[in-house]
């Protein structure tokens, strides 16, 4: 006999199927208190954990009139927010609807860590872009591919040398659905890789009013080998990224024909996604337009985001792997090789030169944009040559600066003091200056005391990483018992988070080891460091700078003020933008395309300190944060790092360090939290995704030029 499950946890098991609940007030912490350490087990995923509920447990919870009454405000206000917007949002295109959706392509979405499904900041800015989209009534869905292992897990050893391991998902468990056809079969679609079909499931997640639709290749009526096309993500060979890109572009748009979706606007995000242009192609060809006509009609369906700056980001295919993976599709749409060849070619009739994403992408865009101002400018100039008779400054690609989603990365006890002195429903309305300008009235000893519960969260919860890192390591039982002992809330704490590409140097941290040092060990205005993030998998130099920090940092580990956490998610990451007074970025100008890490920091009352890079160079203003160094770049990479290491240092011993410890007769740093303030005031209004996605419905998707 099954056990009788209460309509109010039949009620949340429908909730648990939409990721809204993750962003809202109260929405992870309804889950989380049916039970803590379940949560934990269950890897933060709703669907599983109420699955796996005790009968005792819900029904013991379904008659505590406290939990239901916070159980079924949120089941409200999810009933509220899934309903069709009142009106579009002002100024955008009337061709884009729901049946004529933005289609946003990306290789990589990080909606949550239950969802690992992403790597970086580009999965952060795609999974922040559908969940403002959803806010602010913007028609839009996501089309990604289906993980089977998502991205590795980190492992460091004993030397602190980096491994990757790689865990099945367990999908049936997962908030995610088979999208099934009109007769009640699971939709499928097929793609021609290397001669031989491939069938791909579609998979539906829904992220608000959003649908994110997943590819998957994992299917008994495929070969073994065609099965791991969406095995991991970023993993194998040349030969593995090109078949999975092939499935996202050649495979996406025939997943949304068989859905029935008639996208007004395909965005590709970054060029991972470029071979749709190829497959809208040859559907226009199939219909009898001529080559020019259709494809004219291509670059006006199609936008096109690049998110780097470094070469290597740029996907590049030789010729080898073009002629065996794409001869029938040149046949296929009645073109030459050396016609199709020139579609990926920055130099058309450079026969040596391979066949490039982002100049495919590029070229069948009405619309190329980078991701900051700085960004643009470097855009401009590096893809010159698609427009050599023009000035750099009068290439046609423009920046659309990243944002970060607000209610996703601010901690609830932000939100809700912010709350108190903004209004209700603040988030949604930071381009209003009179909302702005309240920040002002939050009084220093609220605003301080938010920090330090923030500040003992953090310490609290790196204590609880470390502890079980150590012990799944095998570490002395010294060490391990060390870890309940690591940073202290009252201290300085600064973080410095990401992927870890050798050109965001964290190496700049212990560049001159004795002056870090004398920071960290200073017994009146102590700092401490908080560092996490992964290296690629082949990128060995990164690993290196790992076991150098490890090795630094033995003789003073013993005062447990400076942190490495392993397997950096988006689930640490709000630990640390939340509970961190200082964020550093360092990365070697001008290859910081946006870096939206810092941006997270702004509305927990955090301060930037950061190189003049990437978005900073649009937020930096006297008062609001710190600036590293100059803004212009000569060259010389050594001489880079030496100058911009010692900038780093000066600022933080004259002007970071003493204003942080300087405190008036109520012990608060009143001039710290005066900075505090400006940076919300002069932050907040501009780097959030809600003004980018508007800004990109205005802007971008709109009639094209």
């Amino acid at each position: 006999m099954s056990a009788i499950v209460p309509p109010l946890f039949r009620e949340l098991r429908g909730l648990a199927d939409n990721y809204w609940w993750s962003w809202q007030l109260d929405g992870p912490e309804v889950f989380r208190d049916i039970s803590r350490s379940l949560w934990e087990t269950c890897g933060h995923n709703p669907k599983k954990l109420l699955a796996e509920t005790l009968a005792t447990r819900r029904t013991e919870l379904d008659i505590d009139p406290h939990y239901r009454a916070r159980a079924q405000d949120l089941i409200a206000r999810f009933r509220a927010a899934m309903q069709p917007p009142p009106a579009p949002p002002p100024g955008i295109d009337p061709r884009v609807s729901a049946a004529h959706p933005i289609a946003y392509f990306s290789a990589e979405f990080a909606i949550h860590e239950s969802l690992p499904i992403y790597a970086g900041g580009l999965g952060v800015l795609a999974g922040d872009h559908l969940k403002s989209a959803s806010d602010v009534g913007l028609p839009l869905v996501g089309v990604g591919l289906l993980y089977r292992q998502g991205y590795f897990l980190q492992d460091m050893d004993r030397s602190n040398w980096q491994s990757e391991r790689y865990v099945d998902l367990d999908v049936p468990s997962m908030p995610i659905e088979r999208v099934m056809s009109p007769d009640g079969r699971p939709l499928s679609v097929t793609v021609i890789i290397h001669r031989r079909p491939v069938h791909v499931s579609i998979w539906r997640v829904w992220v608000g009013r959003v649908p994110l639709y997943l590819l998957d290749t994992n299917r008994e009526d495929n070969e073994e080998r065609d099965r791991w096309i969406t095995g991991h993500l970023y993993g194998g060979n040349q030969d593995t990224r090109l078949v999975q890109e092939m499935t996202l572009g050649f495979g996406g748009v025939r997943a949304l024909r068989a859905i029935g979706l008639t996208p007004s606007v395909f965005h590709m995000n970054e060029g991972h996604s470029a071979f749709l242009t190829l497959e809208l192609l040859r559907e226009g060809l199939a219909q009898g337009a001529p080559l020019e006509e259709a494809t004219k009609a291509v670059k006006a369906q199609c936008v096109f985001t690049t998110h780097t700056p470094v070469t290597a980001g740029h996907d590049v295919f030789g010729v080898e792997f073009m002629d065996t993976h794409l001869a029938a599709y040149w046949n296929e749409l009645g073109l030459t090789r050396d016609q199709f060849f020139a579609f990926g070619r920055r130099r058309p009739d450079d026969h040596w030169e391979p066949f490039g994403m982002t100049p495919l992408a590029m070229r069948f865009a009405r619309s190329v944009n980078g991701v900051s101002r700085r960004h643009g400018e470097v855009c401009r100039e590096m893809f010159r040559d698609f427009s050599p008779e023009r000035e750099p400054a009068a290439v046609p690609i423009r920046h659309v600066t990243n944002g970060i989603h607000v209610p996703t990365w601010a901690a609830p006890v932000a939100r809700s003091l912010l709350a108190h002195y903004l209004g209700a429903g603040w988030e949604a309305r930071l381009g209003d200056p009179g909302t702005i300008a309240r920040i002002d009235d939050v009084p220093d000893a609220e605003l301080w005391e938010m920090r330090n519960q923030l500040r003992r969260y953090l310490v609290a919860a790196v204590r609880a990483r470390a502890h079980e890192s150590r012990t799944r390591n095998g570490e002395d039982p010294d060490f391990i018992a060390a870890a309940d002992h690591l940073l202290d809330p009252d201290v300085l704490t600064i973080g410095f988070a990401r992927r870890m590409a050798t050109y965001k140097r964290m190496s700049l941290i212990i560049h001159d080891q004795e002056r870090t040092a004398r920071l960290l060990t200073d017994d009146e205005r102590p700092v401490q460091f908080v560092l996490a993030g992964k290296a690629h998998p082949f990128d060995n130099e990164a690993k290196r700078n790992f076991q150098e920090l490890a090795r630094w940092k033995r003789p003073i580990e013993h005062l447990g003020r400076i942190v490495y956490l392993e397997n950096y998610d988006v689930s640490l990451a709000r630990f640390l933008v939340q509970g961190c007074d200082v964020w550093l970025n360092l990365p070697r100008r001008p290859l910081e395309a946006s870096g939206t890490s810092g941006q997270k920091v702004i509305a927990n009352g955090g301060l930037n300190c950061s190189i003049l890079d990437g978005w900073w160079c649009e937020g930096f203003a006297d008062g609001n944060g710190w600036a590293i160094g100059a803004e212009l770049d000569d060259g010389n990479a050594d001489a880079q790092d030496d100058a911009d290491a010692e900038a780093l240092y000066r600022v933080l011993e004259n002007e970071v360090v003493p204003l942080f410890y300087e405190r008036d007769e109520r012990g608060i740093p009143a001039g710290w939290l005066a900075r505090v303030r400006a940076s919300m005031r002069s932050l907040l209004p501009t780097f959030n995704t809600d003004r980018m996605v508007l800004q990109y419905a205005r802007e971008v998707y709109g009639p094209p030029a």
